[in-house]
């Protein structure tokens, strides 16, 4: 998971029945950990395996991210994984240039539910996928998204041809900004005060405080909502405006190593988000540092458009994955015979022609043409986007350009930004043209 400032769920919390003996550790705030180098500080997130805390580290005085692993066996065995490879890119990483998260420490923490491996990461901000909800969805200007392509190639690059590392579950999640969206948010930007003691009171608070906090402000925000509808309704439909992007420092770093592999070390044959899974993958033919390279372009569309690139559904009569596979042959035209047929699954979705079974009409709309159909670009800036995904996104992976070749791709260069780029605002008389060719059916 993610070790920022809005990792975790903003709907959800961990609960409390997995405090138990292997799993999580109870934090409250004030605990010291390691000797008390650090002292928690507030939860900033959980995920399945972890939780993770603001910390404050006396010996440097800098907060950091302060993330305490579940007690049982395989949590342990995962989190030792983990940091294996967290220290093998801070070796290689002494100047921290490299756009990929630094580990500081790691130690072992014993508390009444067993012992806990904890990892000690540098405080990072907002998630690109929270950096795209601010945005309201809307896409960012492409400049900004040539800033933050830029720092997730630097990233891989350095992955993939210095380490040897394959992140498989690159995503908007895990990468973050080096600041948070909101500078009160920054415990460095904000001026927070550390608190270097336990503070009196309940010592549970740690756990039961939080749930009953977390759901006093769902209860809010859904009252907050259902005015603002009541409002809406009232006086028309109003379209909300993008939010202001100016003064956040776009400057990324790739994150969450908890399914990173080595190349000529692989553990696991279906890897990848859904949504950003390569097609290799969905075939079962074997992936390498080019399942990285797709996960990037879907997430460079997603930046640019504010919708994912792909979101498959199951329907009746085909699978989810079939489903994948038809949307990226409709975008991307069809898939070739010999990369359709090659996989160890490939018999469940295609026949022996390269045709996929139980999918048989694809409504074809080509890449640049959705751009400037749905998505309201002009239409250079819609060829040019275009070339620079095209060839990540090809079906054969050995094809694909890799991250030090697409550093020197020109799309990258900043450009003088015009008004149509910077608002990109939906034309609903070109939108109503698209979605002649797009029929999004849940029957297929």
């Amino acid at each position: 998971m993610s070790c920022s400032s809005s990792s975790g769920s903003e709907d959800e919390d961990e609960g409390v029945d997995a405090y138990r003996k292997g799993g999580y550790h109870a934090v409250r705030i004030g605990d010291p950990f390691n000797g008390g180098r650090y002292i928690a500080q507030r939860k900033l997130g959980w995920g399945n395996f972890s939780t993770v805390w603001l910390a404050y580290d006396t010996k440097s005085s800098k907060f950091v991210a302060l993330k305490i692993q579940k007690s049982a066996a395989e949590f342990a065995e995962a989190a030792l994984h983990e940091i294996q490879v967290l220290s093998a890119i801070a070796n290689g990483n002494p100047s921290d240039s490299k756009c990929v998260i630094r580990l500081i420490d790691q130690f072992k923490h014993s508390g009444p539910n067993g012992q806990h491996l904890c990892m000690v990461l540098e405080f990072l901000g907002d998630s690109l996928l929270r950096l795209i909800k601010h945005n309201r969805y809307k896409g960012l200007p492409l400049n900004k998204v040539r800033e933050l392509c830029k720092s997730i190639l630097m990233g891989l690059d350095y992955l993939h041809r210095e380490l040897g590392i394959i992140h498989t579950d690159l995503k908007p999640e895990n990468v973050l900004l080096v600041s948070t969206i909101d500078p009160s948010k920054d415990p460095e930007k904000s001026g927070l005060t550390p608190i270097l003691e336990r503070p009196e009171g309940n010592p549970n608070g740690g756990i039961m405080s939080n749930a009953i906090e977390k759901k006093l402000k769902r209860r809010a925000r859904k009252a907050v909502a259902k005015i603002a509808l009541r409002r809406d309704s009232m006086g028309g439909i109003k379209v909300r405006e993008k939010k202001s992007l100016d003064g956040i420092d776009l400057r990324c770093k790739v994150v969450d190593f908890g399914n990173a592999c080595w190349a000529d070390q692989q553990f696991a044959e279906e890897i990848q988000t859904r949504q950003y899974r390569a097609p290799e993958v969905i075939l079962g033919a074997g992936y390498s540092f080019s399942v990285d390279m797709w996960s990037f372009a879907c997430m460079a569309f997603e930046l640019a458009t504010g919708e994912m690139m792909f979101a498959p559904k199951c329907g009746q009569g085909f699978s989810e994955d079939e489903d994948h596979l038809a949307r990226m042959m409709e975008f991307l035209g069809k898939m070739p015979r010999k990369v359709a047929i090659t996989g160890s699954r490939s018999k469940e979705y295609f026949d022996r022609h390269g045709d996929l079974k139980r999918i048989r009409r694809l409504k074809f709309w080509s890449l640049d043409r959705v751009l400037v159909e749905k998505y309201n670009f002009n239409e250079s800036d819609a060829r040019e986007f275009t070339d620079f995904l095209t060839p990540l996104l090809d079906f054969a992976p050995d094809k694909r350009p890799t991250a030090e070749q697409s550093l020197q791709h020109p799309w990258l260069e900043i450009k003088s930004p015009n008004p149509s780029e910077e608002e990109k605002e939906p034309d609903f008389g070109k939108l109503a043209v698209g979605m002649t060719n797009l029929q999004i059916e849940v029957g297929r």
